[in-house]
C-alpha cells in the first residue's frame, strides 16, 4: 500500500458525517495489511483517538510483545492482549476511537467475540498475500514470521476464515493509505445505512 502525505484527487477530504453513531471500529489483518497506517489517517480524518492494541499490550505490560512472546510463550501472550483488549473496550466511553488489532488477535474466539458483543465495528484490511509480504519486507520492523515466505503465506491463510467474520472487508492492493482509509469509513457509512 503507497503512503502519501495527502489524499489522491478522488478521496474527499472531509470525514463523512453518517458515522455519528458508531463509537469504535477496528481493524483487522495480516501483517503488512495497512491496519496502524490506515488506523493512523482514519482516526486523523475523523478527528478520533487512534490506539494500537499491541502498545497498549506493552504499556500495560511493561515489555516489548517480543519480550511478552520469550518470557510467556503465544499462550502468555493471547492472555494479555485479551486482558488489553478487555480494558479497552471498557474505556470506550471516554472517546471514540479507531483500534489496529495485531494479526491474530481477531482469530482468537474469546477477542472476537468480545468485539461482537460491545457492538463496535470491525474492517479486514485484505490484500494479496504476495503484496502483504513485500509490506513487510520493506517494513524497518523485524517480524520473525515474516522471514519465511512460505510459512508467511500458510499462517494468512490459516487466519483468512477469522478475518473474512469481520463486519466489512477493504481491499487495499494498490491504493494509498488516505484512499483506503475514505474507503473504510464510506464502507462503513453505506452498511450502518442498511
Amino acid at each position: 500500500m503507497k503512503s502519501r502525505g495527502s489524499a489522491s484527487a478522488d478521496v474527499h477530504p472531509a470525514a463523512p458525517g453518517h458515522l455519528s453513531g458508531v463509537r469504535a471500529i477496528f481493524l483487522v489483518g495480516f501483517m503488512g495489511a495497512g491496519k496502524t497506517s490506515v488506523g493512523r489517517a482514519l482516526a486523523g480524518r475523523l478527528d478520533w483517538l487512534f490506539e494500537d492494541l499491541d502498545d497498549r499490550i506493552e504499556k500495560i505490560e511493561g515489555r516489548s510483545i517480543v519480550q511478552i512472546f520469550q518470557d510467556s510463550g503465544e499462550i502468555g501472550f493471547r492472555e494479555a492482549e485479551t486482558r488489553a483488549l478487555r480494558e479497552l473496550l471498557i474505556s470506550l466511553g471516554t472517546g471514540r476511537r479507531v483500534v489496529a488489532l495485531g494479526g491474530g488477535a481477531f482469530v482468537q474466539d474469546a477477542n472476537a467475540a468480545l468485539i461482537a458483543e460491545a457492538g463496535v465495528h470491525s474492517v479486514f484490511l485484505d490484500a494479496p498475500v504476495e503484496e502483504l509480504f513485500r509490506r513487510c519486507q520493506q517494513e524497518q520492523k523485524v517480524r520473525p514470521l515474516a522471514l519465511d515466505a512460505a510459512r508467511f503465506s500458510e499462517l494468512c491463510e490459516a487466519r483468512r476464515a477469522a478475518y473474512l467474520k469481520a463486519d466489512i472487508c477493504v481491499q487495499t492492493s494498490g491504493k494509498d493509505v488516505n484512499a483506503v482509509a475514505w474507503e473504510v469509513a464510506c464502507s462503513l457509512g453505506s452498511a450502518i445505512a442498511q
